[in-house]
């Protein structure tokens, strides 16, 4: 395979990660580590949603902290927006980047948005516009492409649609992603060489869930196909809502070490990102799944011991 040379790691912890967590973080907490992120060099990142607090109540301080992450050249901020007022709001609060989202599945889509596939396209007529026309830019998730929880297995042919439609919509990208983490990489392979037929290679980006272990392997098939743009959360913040206790978000610790040790660049720097993501565990208030991290922190601990017990023997 012949891989990029540089890859756009597009973090979604400071959204998707904690909308999954149990204790709601304080607004200032999260801004210092959307902050701290882009202090490790990350140059996307979705920041919150503006989704009623009925949903998703973890994110109910949307407002206020995107106006009080100060705003830095070259790095694109995000939010997720379910409809028209979230848009208002998104756009009130200053937001250049919003989000929208939808299933591959049509069982999947009614339970999260009460919507039919159709239904959801069509309201997405109330958001896409206006924001083009304000001179935001407009990502879409597309979720339960590679399995969904209620149907089993999800037709590409539907993925590949869906892709067209919102392309035609005047969306810059979609994320194609294994909401529960079922993908193996010859399904990935296969889906993204039927969505890539289709549409160009820049408006395709992958978010890969990590439920069984298999997320780093289907993003070397990614990017085997040219595929430039990754989804994933510092630390691996934010748990599978299908699998609980299972690993969710593939964490971006995990993925930054492995396009290092490939060669791969990502304006990263990684011990900071390390930082990040141990700050992120202390408010969450719980251990991160990372393998990374883990390792790192492990080394750290072994290398006190030694000095330890070093200093030990020289006081004897």
């Amino acid at each position: 395979m012949k891989f990029p040379a540089k890859v756009t790691v597009y973090e979604v912890g400071p959204r998707d990660g904690l909308q999954n967590e149990a204790r709601n973080v304080p607004t200032a907490d999260k801004i210092r580590f959307i902050e701290s992120l882009v202090d490790a060099g990350i140059s996307a990142i979705e920041i919150t949603s503006f989704v009623s607090p009925t949903w998703i109540p973890q994110l109910a301080d949307g407002p206020e902290v995107a106006r009080g992450v100060r705003r830095r050249n070259g790095v694109r901020y995000s939010a997720l927006v379910p409809n028209r007022q979230g848009l208002d709001a998104a756009l009130a609060a200053g937001m250049k980047e919003i989000a929208v989202f939808l299933s591959a599945s049509e069982t999947h889509n009614k339970k999260n948005v009460n919507k039919t596939i159709a239904q959801t396209l069509e309201a997405f007529g109330d958001v896409v516009p206006p924001a083009l026309a304000a001179g935001v830019k407009v990502r879409a998730y597309i979720s339960t492409v590679f399995g969904c929880p209620y149907e089993g297995d999800v037709d590409p042919a539907q993925t590949v649609w869906l892709t067209r439609e919102l392309s035609a919509m005047g969306i810059y990208q979609f994320s194609i992603s294994d909401t529960i983490g079922v993908a193996n990489p010859a399904q990935v392979e296969d889906v993204l060489g039927r969505v890539l037929a289709e549409v160009p290679l820049e408006k395709v980006a992958v978010h890969f869930h990590d439920t069984q272990g298999t997320a780093l392997a289907n993003c070397l098939v990614a990017l085997g196909l040219g595929v430039t743009t990754i989804d994933s959360s510092v630390g691996g913040l934010g748990g599978c809502p299908y699998a609980p206790g299972a690993s969710g978000n593939l964490a971006t610790d995990d993925l930054v070490a492995m396009l290092h040790s490939m060669g791969i660049e990502t304006g990263i720097d990684l011990d900071k990102l390390i930082e990040a993501s141990r700050q992120a565990a202390t408010f969450v208030g719980h251990d991160l799944p990372s393998r990374y991290l883990k390792a790192h922190l492990g080394k750290q601990a072994r290398a006190r011991r030694r000095a330890e017990q070093e200093q030990k023997q020289v006081k004897r």
